[in-house]
């Protein structure tokens, strides 16, 4: 029987500039990945610790296509979040009162970035892994046609969602999809019974412009 909710701050895409956000008070804060500009191992740490002085009963986050050194080395990465009391999720999940959470760093293929797969049975084989009973789902990158235009040389417009990540989502259906990666896309939109967020906290002059998003999650 859900008794009461659960406060949950979500952020994404702060590219090293995390000292410049001004949380909420709340439960749970949320990153959804490009931690850091430049990937390096000294700025994944310098993250790390800022996360852990933030004051939420439980702190979560995926990597990004700009967070190399978490690509590259993550079993340091894990023990970094391990020390700072986070909970970095890398196809991976956890529970907080109740509530399931799923995160992935994965997003598709764009030149040559971190986390990121090819179309079809590449990136599908992470998206597989989303339990159906997931409640929130963070990826660092939005599914298809849902807050994912960019705007392009010339002044085209176009689509840089995940397509399969939109059928798993249509299928398992959680209450919310929190992401970023597309700045410009920053908003919320419901589809289909989904509540997605596009959390981007940087505009697409990368500069930290938007609020942190609140949402209140009904405890299970």
């Amino acid at each position: 029987m859900r008794a009461s909710s659960l406060k949950v701050v979500c952020i994404s895409d702060t590219h090293g500039d995390h000292e410049k956000v001004t949380l909420s008070p709340g439960d749970v804060l949320i990153h959804a990945g490009d931690l850091t500009g430049h990937g390096t191992k000294e700025e994944t740490q310098a993250f790390f610790n800022w996360f852990e002085m933030q004051s939420y009963s439980r702190k979560i986050c995926v990597a990004g296509n700009h967070d190399t050194f978490v690509e590259r080395d993550p079993i340091a990465c894990q023990q970094m979040a391990s020390n700072a009391g986070v909970e970095l999720l890398n196809d991976s999940g956890c529970t907080v009162e109740g509530v399931s959470f799923w995160g992935s760093p994965i997003t598709p293929r764009f030149w040559d970035w971190s986390f990121m797969r090819d179309p079809g049975a590449d990136i599908e084989a992470h998206w597989d892994l989303i339990p159906t009973h997931t409640d929130v789902l963070i990826t660092h990158g939005p599914a298809y046609g849902i807050l994912d235009i960019v705007e392009r040389e010339g002044g085209e417009k176009v689509h840089t969602g995940c397509p399969s990540l939109l059928k798993r989502i249509e299928r398992v259906q959680p209450a919310y999809h929190i992401f970023g990666h597309i700045h410009e896309g920053f908003g919320r939109v419901q589809k289909g019974g989904v509540s997605h967020c596009n959390v981007s906290t940087m505009n697409r002059r990368y500069e930290i412009s938007n609020k942190p998003v609140v949402l209140q999650l009904d405890k299970r």
